[in-house]
């Protein structure tokens, strides 16, 4: 056994930071709290009336078994605890109540970059950061080469890291992270880092690890990598396990019951609304060329992507980046408006049309990221989910799965290049 969990629940405080008590602090809280008692009673108050601090639970009995070398994968909704368990698996913070039992030493690719200095050159953060994540001066003397080469940062290293791109820093951060030498490896997320090359070499990181024998605890919103990578998955819905079993199974029935349906999104309080002081967004949403979100999709219809937000200022530069992925995760297409081409301040509209013959039938999903004014954007994973439902006047007689990411209307010809001779009844080759 690597992992056994038993009944763990996460609590946290809304609207409130909580801060560290010092003994002090304890003691007084002791002295005061009948009082506090006599003053409820006296007024008739409830401890949970509603008029104290508001909470939330990340995660609600969660109870859960790794054996060694299992590779498991986590999968669920922003929000639905992913994150929080692996950051109780590695000690990052302690569960509200339930029992953790953890063998064997645990590296954590979680919040890459965290531990990172700006002013330090890209060296002198690797020994820094390693020392952080748990590795020996020896250990990282060993492995620094092969660390420099993963990263692809070679040219850089002497630079100070605050110059650095955010895809270079992510790239040198997760190269310190995946060098370490552990039992049990826990990943979050890792296909969000850099391009899509280094995506790939991240992945087979992953899986060499996997191959290896090493526990893995695998979170992704990539359900192909889910099923590719893990033997078995558990689906978090809220905090708790809704679904655990072997990966295709589970991947199905969260694609069927836990993804739902939304062709728009509109955000009606602009000050809550993702962005940044200069941008807000204010409305997606998919839809026929020649009708409205509620309208059926075929893989035969054209249908647009609409965007609507509101810009402060005409000088500021603006990227928008969508991108078009499958029911498995598989990246279909993606698509920009290059921050070159201005756009005007104010309540602003951008669209693109997907041509019809193109999609396969299925659920899809719709990721929006971007840049305003050379400041990331946050990525909004899942922001739409439509079916695109199947056409039957192009199949034929064949009613079977369809299989393939796209499906385009490829035209057919044929043509006679010589008729038979009168009396050639040679066979046809």
């Amino acid at each position: 056994m690597a992992v056994h969990c038993d009944g763990i629940s996460k609590r946290y405080r809304l609207g409130e930071r909580q801060r560290y008590r010092a003994l002090r602090d304890t003691l007084t809280r002791a002295m005061v709290a009948p009082v506090r008692r006599m003053r409820r009673a006296f007024r008739h108050q409830a401890p949970g009336d509603g008029r104290g601090p508001e909470y939330v639970w990340a995660l609600n009995d969660v109870s859960l078994e790794v054996r060694r070398g299992e590779v498991l994968g986590i999968i669920g909704r922003n929000g639905a605890g992913k994150s929080t368990l692996l950051k109780i698996l590695s000690r990052i913070t302690t569960p509200t109540t339930g029992r953790v039992e953890v063998y064997g030493r645990t590296g954590s690719l979680l919040e890459v970059g965290t531990g990172f200095h700006p002013e330090l050159t890209g060296r002198e953060n690797i020994y820094l950061n390693g020392a952080i994540l748990g590795m020996t001066r020896r250990e990282i003397d060993r492995k620094f080469d092969e660390i420099v080469e993963f990263s692809e940062c070679s040219r850089f290293l002497d630079t100070p890291v605050k110059h650095y791109s955010s895809g270079m820093y992510l790239r040198l951060a997760f190269a310190v992270a995946a060098h370490l030498e552990t039992e049990i490896l826990l990943v979050d997320e890792v296909l969000a880092v850099g391009d899509a090359p280094f995506q790939k070499k991240c992945l087979a990181r992953a899986s060499e690890a996997a191959h290896a024998g090493r526990t893995v605890l695998f979170v992704s919103h990539n359900l192909l990598a889910v099923n590719t990578l893990c033997s078995r998955t558990i689906c978090l819905h809220e905090g708790k396990i809704v679904c655990e079993g072997p990966s295709h199974q589970v991947t199905s029935y969260y694609l069927k019951d836990w993804i739902t349906r939304l062709t728009e999104v509109v955000y009606s309080d602009l000050a809550r609304a993702p962005g940044n002081e200069g941008f807000r967004l204010r409305r997606v949403c998919v839809r026929p060329v020649n009708g409205i979100p509620a309208d059926p999709i075929t893989v035969r219809t054209p249908f647009v992507v609409e965007i609507e937000y509101q810009k402060r200022d005409d000088r500021d530069s603006l990227e928008l980046v969508v991108d078009l992925l499958d029911e498995h995760g598989v990246h279909i297409l993606e698509t920009w408006w290059p921050y070159e081409r201005p756009v005007p301040s104010g309540l602003i509209r951008s669209w693109f049309t997907v041509p019809g013959d193109l999609l396969n039938a299925g659920p899809h999903r719709l990721r929006l990221s971007g840049a305003f004014a050379g400041c990331a954007l946050p990525l909004l994973e899942d922001l739409l989910v439509f079916d695109v439902q199947d056409s039957g006047d192009l199949r034929g007689l064949y009613h079977g799965n369809w299989p393939g990411a796209v499906r385009p209307n490829i035209e057919w010809r044929t043509e006679q290049l010589g008729a038979l001779s009168p009396g050639d009844d040679s066979p046809p080759i």
